[in-house]
């Protein structure tokens, strides 16, 4: 299973759908909510070198957001990127 982490924020659309969209594909993540838990945005920030949620981090590779995800899907990448034994 790979390692799936989120970081989000409670009134994110763009987090909603990237939870949507791995739920759908029966993956299961870590979700790390950055606008309650300020060590997690600083761990997010060192993680992704990125302030934008969502951030996904899928065994240990920071992908980007929502939209970085679903172009992923579109080329293959992803699938690859889940197949991966961490």
């Amino acid at each position: 299973m790979p390692r799936i982490v989120l970081y989000t924020i409670a009134t994110c659309a763009f987090c909603m759908a990237t939870k949507n969209f791995l739920k759908a594909r029966n993956l299961s993540w870590r979700e790390l909510r950055v606008d309650t838990d300020p060590q997690a945005r600083e761990a997010m920030v060192a993680a992704t070198h990125r302030t934008s949620v969502p951030q996904i981090v899928i065994n240990d590779v920071p992908i980007g957001g929502f939209d970085d995800m679903m172009a992923m899907n579109r080329s293959g990448a992803l699938r690859s990127l889940l197949s991966e034994v961490p």
